[in-house]
């Protein structure tokens, strides 16, 4: 009767960590993701910021989720080999004023649980951060705050998910939700599916479906952050994740380092009614420079690479929504997921998976494999191990890609491993071919070549990101 016991709509970091929680039991699992790759909404665009906990209320399901999922994302990024590392944060204050609202904040982080919380005073904040802004008064430290690549982390998580079992569906996209005795009928516009189980992981789409099956309402705003990305040259101007205070929407502008080693600067809290407006506006890009530039001195901003907006999904009660929905039994929704939506999703997936486990008595599978070893870099290699791949297999010593020094082998390895990259961004997202100095001026052609070779397509099919967003459009076959 059933096609699923379990979908979940949506492939983003959520989606993907609830995949991954649920792939360890003896379950059948599908993420539905109506684009042609996991990661294409809010998880492709934020800050990579792994957030200590303080900022969120205390008893709030945001502190515990955020704390929870701090804690958790260590063991996490060993175990799916990916770059994480604990840089801490600073929030400065720059004005003796301004202080009861820092020592508020520190007192919601030790009420949270946040461990090493500290006050820092003007000398010992200039002393780990000598860019910061000569008026600065003091700052809250977080050594507990780190830094993560939002890419990897969604990729690792779809592919480990992938490898123990759960199936994906891109380009599958859900327009409606019929109730049924027990279960559900997704239509989308691949056709007709039945399951017992939805988890609702939309991002900014959630409140439409969960509207369509319940009475209770929701609605989630799309709250837009525009960013800048610098140059690697440009990567030590901080080494902590820097703030000012938190204001009515959000966290502020920041300036961090990447899990990369680019420096990234934003993002702005602009309210929008269209749930795909990602353009950047100079309005916004406006806001971050005159904002950044308040708490952070000399940015190199001759160095900006290039700038870009992501999706939060704000809703209406400033909370997140992970829970079985009160009159739609077997619905499970995980609404309202912004930041700290990225540093959480390692809980908010066992969250998710305990209540579906709960539900249907689940058990556990004996062969659940919790390591996935990411894309080789011969970068990180020796000298003479590195010589020994080449001499192996060649294409590890033809550099695509020269400002990431991105191989050939690396970009075929991205197309064939489990949910393998299938457009220019997806080989991207997975490899950093493209995001350097150039952001693909030079590299995509061939890239273009490789993954037309390797999934055996015509040039004129490769996309940027799928759909209709064909790069070579009218060319004559045989000129190429």
């Amino acid at each position: 009767m059933y096609d699923y016991d379990v979908v979940i709509i949506g492939g983003g970091v959520s989606g993907c960590a609830a995949a991954r929680e649920l792939s360890r039991y003896q379950v059948n699992v599908c993420v539905f993701e109506k684009e042609e790759d996991v990661c294409c909404g809010t998880s492709k665009a934020n800050s990579g910021i792994v957030h200590a906990g303080y900022d969120a209320p205390e008893g709030s399901l945001k502190a515990e989720m955020n704390l929870r999922g701090n804690e958790m994302m260590e063991t996490l990024s060993e175990e799916l080999d990916i770059p994480f590392k604990r840089n801490g944060s600073l929030v400065l204050c720059l004005n003796q004023q301004d202080m009861p609202r820092l020592k508020e904040l520190y007192n919601r982080g030790i009420a949270n649980g946040v461990k090493g919380l500290r006050i820092l005073n003007r000398e010992e904040v200039l002393e780990k951060e000598p860019n910061v802004a000569d008026g600065v008064f003091a700052a809250l430290y977080a050594p507990t705050a780190g830094i993560v690549c939002p890419f990897e982390l969604n990729i690792a998580l779809a592919e480990n998910a992938n490898v123990n079992g759960v199936e994906f569906r891109f380009e599958t996209e859900v327009q409606e939700i019929r109730k049924l005795e027990e279960g559900y009928e997704l239509i989308t516009n691949q056709g007709g599916f039945k399951t017992r189980y939805v988890v609702n992981a939309a991002g900014v789409y959630a409140d439409r479906f969960h509207n369509m099956v319940s009475a209770d309402k929701i609605h989630i705003t799309a709250r837009r952050g525009d960013y800048c990305l610098l140059d690697k040259s440009a990567g030590n101007h901080v080494k902590s994740t820097v703030f000012t205070l938190p204001g009515e929407f959000g966290k502020g502008v920041l300036a961090a380092p990447t899990s990369h080693g680019n420096l990234i600067l934003g993002p702005t809290a602009i309210d929008i009614e269209d749930k795909e407006g990602t353009n950047t506006t100079r309005e916004g890009l406006d806001q971050v420079l005159g904002k950044v530039g308040m708490s952070v001195k000399n940015i190199p901003m001759r160095q900006v690479i290039t700038s870009f907006a992501g999706l939060r999904a704000h809703e209406d009660g400033d909370e997140f929504i992970i829970e079985e929905v009160r009159d739609a039994k077997g619905f499970i929704d995980c609404a309202g997921i912004e930041s700290p939506g990225l540093t959480s999703c390692p809980a908010i997936g066992v969250r998710i998976a305990d209540m579906i486990k709960e539900g249907m008595g689940l058990e556990e599978k004996e062969d659940f494999t919790a390591v996935r070893k990411g894309i080789l870099k011969p970068e990180t290699l020796g000298k003479e191990e590195r010589d020994a791949l080449i001499r192996e297999n060649p294409a590890y010593g033809n550099i695509i890609c020269r400002c990431e020094m991105i191989t050939e082998g690396e970009i075929i390895d991205a197309i064939h491993r489990p949910l393998g990259a299938k457009s220019l961004d997806g080989v991207k997202r997975r490899t950093r071919a493209g995001m350097g100095r150039c952001q693909s001026g030079f590299c995509s052609p061939r890239t273009m070549e490789i993954l037309a070779r390797e999934r055996h397509m015509d040039i004129r099919e490769v996309t940027k990101s799928g759909g209709n967003s064909r790069i070579v459009v009218g060319t004559n076959k045989d000129a190429l």
